[in-house]
């Protein structure tokens, strides 16, 4: 600044021009749905994981007292669950956010099924599905683990819609008001 005896003198930027009614809420209108979005995103990848860890220790679950070392071993097989979920299916869930968001996808059943087939195809990407021999008669039974993806992704898919989902493409639906 200038020193002019007891007074500072700054030179201060003219503001810029207050956008007129209507312009620039798209932007906003799309930073929270993007916002929404992950949120979305990190709590259903949680549910899974939760889900995956019931799954999993299901059947022992009427063996367990509630000590310490249990919940402990629960709390750390949703986390491992949960970080496993997340990787695999960053990349479908980003394809899948798009086209429904572009497309205005709110149905209930369509987030249902995207997201079993986001889990299922993601556990049999990662090759740790189990073979079975296919003879000619009859096809090998589902296996345990593929259930369980194909529930998690559900549980997926329903908490995705939920939060987001049910809102698909809504900011873009503020664009067309605006314009009028």
């Amino acid at each position: 600044g200038v020193f002019f005896g007891p007074v500072h003198f700054y030179f201060v930027p003219p503001c810029p021009p207050l956008p007129r009614k209507g312009e620039g809420r798209i932007e906003v209108s799309l930073f929270l749905r993007i916002v929404v979005i992950f949120f979305a995103a990190i709590l259903a990848t949680w549910a899974a994981g939760i889900t995956i860890a019931l799954a999993l220790l299901g059947p022992e679950w009427h063996g367990f007292t509630g000590d310490f070392a249990e919940r402990t071993g629960f709390w750390m097989l949703v986390v491992f669950a949960t970080s496993f979920t997340g990787g695999m299916v960053i990349l479908p869930l980003l394809v899948f956010v798009v086209a429904a968001e572009t497309l205005r996808w709110r149905s209930l059943l369509i987030y249902a099924a995207a997201g079993a087939v986001m889990l299922i195809g993601g556990y049999f990407g990662t090759g740790m599905h189990s073979r079975y021999d296919e003879s000619v008669g009859r096809s090998p039974p589902v296996a345990r683990e593929t259930e369980i993806a194909a529930a998690a992704g559900v549980v997926f898919g329903l908490v995705y819609w939920a939060i987001a989902g049910r809102k698909a493409g809504a900011w873009r639906a503020r664009e067309g008001r605006t314009a009028a």
